[in-house]
């Protein structure tokens, strides 16, 4: 790694309830300042990553730097965006990558035009793999959905139903016995529960 080269580490999980760090130990490591650490927590399938975007204009206002990422599939899942990206940090950028867990694709090291070659031919492989991985994901997913379905299992939030011990409570509060409040207490209803199902009460009725 230059000494003189500015360093940038990019860090990337498919969802908030993911843990970044194991990635931001790695950058950390490799002394990378926590103002240079982009974080996105956020599906690969495109660039449109707040952090990303933010990391990439720093990139361009700093020719000559180094960009440090974990995984190929930590940069996107998708394989002609990863691709065009890549190319687009190494020309408009000028920046160099550094894949951690793909020694050959470290481009400060292979900058003649036989190892420019082997990179970039990894680099697609990895990227096609990494965007089947994301397709064979979303089609297990599917087939998953499918099957309960055929299973004939809810997979969303159980219906809401009205219940005797909603309907006491709910003539109660028609009747002005109980306000809304005690009577959603009294048949364990959320405010929005309640309310919803008198409507339905209501337009029965009228």
């Amino acid at each position: 790694m230059n000494s003189n080269q500015k360093v940038y580490g990019y860090i990337r999980v498919s969802s908030t309830d993911q843990n970044e760090g194991r990635q931001l130990e790695e950058m950390r490591k490799l002394g990378i300042p926590e103002e240079r650490i982009f974080i996105d927590k956020q599906s690969g399938k495109d660039f449109n990553r707040a952090e990303y975007q933010t990391l990439k204009r720093m990139l361009k206002d700093s020719p000559n730097s180094l960009l440090i990422v974990m995984s190929i599939d930590r940069l996107g899942r998708n394989y002609k965006e990863i691709v065009k990206e890549w190319n687009e940090l190494i020309t408009e950028c000028k920046t160099d990558i550094k894949v951690l867990d793909m020694p050959l694709l470290d481009t400060t090291k292979y900058k003649d035009l036989l190892g420019t070659f082997i990179s970039d031919l990894i680099l697609q492989v990895l990227s096609f793999v990494a965007e089947q991985e994301r397709t064979n994901i979303k089609r297990r997913q599917e087939q998953g959905i499918a099957l309960a379905k055929a299973e004939g299992r809810n997979l969303g939030r159980p219906k809401a139903k009205v219940t005797e011990e909603y309907m006491k409570e709910y003539q109660r509060w028609k009747n002005g016995e109980i306000t809304a409040s005690q009577a959603m207490l009294n048949s364990n209803t959320t405010r929005t529960t309640f309310y919803k199902l008198a409507k339905q009460l209501e337009s029965v009725n009228n």
